[in-house]
């Protein structure tokens, strides 16, 4: 069955939600800095690409915030969780556009930089993100 549009725009948050997990998560624990970060540029950022909302009327791009607290609770290897976004991207790409792929480097690039400075796992996994990006 076909999905809808909205059903691949609440996908494409909540696979935004795992990617920006994976890279708060890289060094192994989150701080409460980019957390923050991350629900600011939500907020400024993310609630205007569409107007996708969820099954609840919500902005969908929420579910990237939901997602995150999600797998914060049950502490997700960010590594595994990575990966299943690079195959969401690899399966989805046509959801992907320029200006989606420049705020989700974006939004990584700003949780990276909110606590301490990026460290070398923050780094790396941006560079593979940069790479998926280009294929």
């Amino acid at each position: 069955m076909l999905k809808s549009k909205k059903d691949l725009g609440n996908e494409l948050y909540q696979n935004l939600g795992k990617l920006f997990y994976a890279m708060a998560m890289a060094d192994h624990s989150i701080h409460m800095k980019e957390m923050e970060k991350l629900n600011e540029v939500v907020r400024d950022h993310w609630l205007e690409v569409d107007d996708i909302e969820d099954e609840y009327g919500t902005d969908s791009a929420f579910q990237i915030i939901s997602v995150f607290d999600w797998l914060l609770e049950y502490e997700k290897d960010s590594e595994e969780i990575h990966e299943e976004f690079e195959a969401f991207y690899m399966d989805h790409k046509i959801l992907f556009s320029p200006k989606i792929k420049n705020l989700a480097l974006s939004t990584s690039r700003a949780i990276a930089a909110s606590f301490a400075g990026s460290n070398k796992s923050e780094l790396i996994l941006l560079g593979r993100l940069q790479l998926l990006f280009e294929k």
